[in-house]
């Protein structure tokens, strides 16, 4: 049988290959100590999952509007004008399954052969994939821990072509939890609009801010950024839903209408009583949120000192998300190998960071419980001594 060429142009998910080798793992009775995952350890509030079941109670479980439901269109473009100062409309939304195949669609939408889009590194593993599988070429930026993994505007304007169509933008960022400044963000957006791209910010992080950590969305600084940009996010992150599959995108209406034709043909609407489950997040008290942020940053404060503290490692201090991006070139390993052999040996699962771009590093999630990264330290310690 021959399978279509673009099936081997993109990678497998080293991130969902890990994730699920220490699952099964667990499932037999070994204690794992798992990193790896960029999933919250919170169960869903329960004020969430009620308005999910009143929602199915009251016969929410039919066909529904490909683009989303209205009320939670709605609910989200008053989100966006609230929280990121970004003019939307119900009309400027599409709910998709998740925040991923938000941008997946989008790609489908904008890319076609010839087009190229700027990618930073470290980047989240699936941007490139999707790039490929709507037939772009992707043009891979490196950043150093030096500059905190940020793009300058200078590297924005010099990887620049006529054949650039998109950048993506991702801040707080998966895999290293940098938060640009708002004065840098405003810098990118200067070269954004001379040059007269487009760019796409992934926002999902968002939520999980630290210290002074400061979000600015990318499309609020002025008419001519907002009229480029398009906005991805969701609920997974910042209110532990994950397994819910409700994200969106935010976009200029002809963006958003060819979205909803291609979804129309894909995936139809998103799982109807899930997106009253996610008008409850928005519309509720957002105290749920806050309670796993301290929870976070007690995590983030105690892993960042205990890993730095380990000879041959080293990381940046993450400003959001809930990853440290870990430097492991001391050790004379390269990624894969590294995070193979902790696994294998220690029962610490982390993710190699190959798969984000860069061989000498590794990520770490603090997603998951104190004392798991307490004795998951404690492993990784004496596998570097060792």
């Amino acid at each position: 049988m021959k399978l279509a060429a673009r099936v081997n142009q993109v990678s497998t998910s080293i991130t969902l290959a890990i994730s699920a080798k220490a699952k099964a793992m667990k499932a037999e009775g070994i204690d794992v100590c798992s990193f790896s995952a960029g999933e919250p350890d919170f169960p869903t509030p329960k004020h969430i999952c009620e308005a999910a079941k009143t929602a199915l109670d009251q016969g929410k479980t039919r066909y529904g509007a490909a683009v989303g439901e209205l009320k939670l269109r709605e609910a989200i473009a008053k989100k966006l004008q609230k929280d990121n100062h970004l003019n939307y409309q119900a009309e400027n939304i599409i709910v998709t399954n998740g925040g991923k195949f938000s941008l997946f669609n989008l790609m489908q939408t904008l890319i076609e052969p010839g087009d190229e889009v700027i990618i930073p590194a470290p980047y989240w593993l699936s941007y490139p994939e999707m790039v490929k599988l709507a037939g772009g070429t992707e043009v891979i930026v490196n950043t150093t821990a030096e500059n905190d993994y940020k793009i300058t505007p200078e590297q924005l304007e010099q990887a620049i072509t006529p054949q650039t169509k998109l950048f993506i933008f991702n801040s707080p960022s998966n895999p290293t939890g940098i938060v640009y400044t708002p004065d840098e963000v405003r810098a990118l957006a200067k070269v954004i609009v001379e040059q007269d791209i487009l760019v796409v910010s992934d926002e999902i992080y968002e939520k999980i801010l630290y210290d002074d950590a400061e979000h600015l969305s990318i499309g609020s600084i002025n008419p001519e950024i907002f009229a480029r940009t398009i906005v991805s996010s969701g609920f997974a992150k910042s209110h532990s839903m994950t397994g819910w599959r409700v994200g969106y995108a935010a976009a200029p209406i002809e963006i958003i209408q060819a979205m909803g034709k291609i979804q129309s043909h894909s995936t139809s609407n998103v799982c109807t009583f899930a997106q009253y489950g996610a008008i409850a997040a928005l519309e509720s008290s957002q105290e749920c949120v806050q309670e796993m942020l301290t929870a976070f940053a007690q995590r983030r404060s105690f892993m960042y000192q205990a890993v730095n503290a380990i000879p041959q490692l080293s990381c940046p201090k993450p400003d959001g998300a809930f990853y440290l991006f870990v430097d492991i070139s001391q050790t004379g390993q390269k990624s894969l190998e590294f995070c193979q052999e902790l696994l294998a040996t220690k029962q610490v699962a982390a993710i190699p960071g190959i798969a984000f771009g860069m061989n000498d590093c590794i990520r770490f999630s603090y997603a998951t419980d104190l004392d798991t990264i307490k004795e998951g330290i404690k492993r990784l310690s004496e596998f570097v001594a060792s």
